[in-house]
């Protein structure tokens, strides 16, 4: 979608629209999370189709990240000859996939069930590992996108 862009600020700000749905995803998400925590017991009926909706996000939303969002912020970097932010993003990447596997052990396990009796400690473990990956994410998005807006204006 993005390559057959001609000018810098086409190609690069069409990344900026990709990282706001993305953050967006991210967002709805989090809400749905917190919504959850607050709760201290879980019952099927209640909570059972909310935490399977938690999942449904949460899995399209690292999906869009790994084979989506990344790939194009490290494109936008080699495009601008960055090595500096690459090797950064590198680091950033090593801090994103155990998180990964949070969500996606998470999903696995409630994605099929309505055995609850787990969910607190298992939103516990989740938000750790959301807290890292947003917190990584959002400084790769600064390493790799925002420190080039100049550039593509």
């Amino acid at each position: 979608m993005l390559d057959n862009c001609k000018t810098a600020k086409e190609r690069w700000g069409g990344v900026s629209d990709i990282i706001d749905r993305w953050l967006q995803e991210r967002q709805d998400a989090l809400v749905l999370y917190c919504k959850l925590s607050d709760h201290d017991e879980f019952e099927p009926l209640e909570h059972g189709d909310k935490v399977r909706t938690l999942c449904q996000l949460l899995v399209d939303y690292s999906s869009a990240g790994h084979f989506e969002v990344y790939k194009q912020l490290v494109k936008e970097a080699h495009e601008f000859d960055d090595q500096a932010a690459i090797e950064e993003a590198s680091g950033l990447y090593t801090e994103i996939d155990p998180t990964t596997d949070v969500i996606l052990d998470f999903n696995d396990k409630y994605q099929e069930t309505d055995d609850l009796t787990s969910l607190r400690a298992d939103l516990s473990t989740l938000g750790d590992a959301l807290e890292t990956r947003f917190s990584a994410e959002d400084r790769m998005i600064s390493v790799l996108h925002d420190a080039h807006k100049d550039l593509v204006a």
